[in-house]
């Protein structure tokens, strides 16, 4: 009877397919392109009810991230945020919170997802999509869709619920590059008119 119900209990396991992948290993594998050493860099569009809409270049290396979009490009050392906006010919240092941080950078993902989050997961043919939602009341990004490409892992959109509002970041070109600390610190020189304001 004992051995009757462990083969029960093992049946779904053996109905996956070899090779099977968990939503866990979908992220790990995924988290682990976007994390390369030398950093990453890949063209994006944004759709967002919070922050309108948005095209452009983001570079990554570990927590460091620089954006540029038409109107406004973002620096992040990992500790300084600077903020230029072309429309003002300004930059805004601030020190960014972690919740902010979440919803800057749309590869934040490869280590929010480690805590405090459930995740399910649907396939198709060509990728895997992962649903994660927030187990913390205090998480300001309560629910993620994160779509991942089965060939090379790659993410190819990032879907975030902020404040009952959808921002959704389109990811394509993807690629790996060696890129030096410097390029997430913002350069005054290369904006010599801008007002830069301090916010710290």
């Amino acid at each position: 009877m004992r051995k009757a119900l462990f083969a029960l209990l093992l049946l779904p396991l053996s109905l996956l397919p070899a090779g099977a992948q968990t939503a866990r290993q979908v992220l790990d594998k995924c988290a682990a392109v976007v994390s390369a050493r030398d950093g990453v860099q890949a063209d994006f569009t944004m759709n967002s009810a919070q922050y309108g809409d948005a095209s452009g270049q983001i570079m990554v290396k570990g927590r460091m991230f620089m954006a540029s979009t038409q109107v406004a490009s973002m620096w992040f050392d990992g500790r300084t945020l600077w903020t230029y906006m072309s429309k003002n010919n300004e930059v805004n240092v601030t020190t960014p919170s972690e919740a902010q941080l979440q919803v800057l950078n749309p590869y934040n993902f490869i280590t929010m997802y480690k805590k405090n989050f459930k995740y399910t997961m649907t396939q198709t043919a060509s990728a895997y999509n992962v649903h994660l939602t927030s187990t913390d009341a205090t998480r300001r990004v309560k629910e993620m869709f994160i779509t991942v490409d089965k060939k090379n892992w790659h993410p190819t959109e990032v879907k975030l619920l902020q404040n009952q509002k959808w921002t959704t970041f389109t990811i394509s070109n993807l690629k790996t590059v060696k890129l030096a600390d410097d390029k997430f610190r913002f350069k005054s020189q290369d904006f010599p008119s801008a007002e830069v304001i301090d916010l710290r």
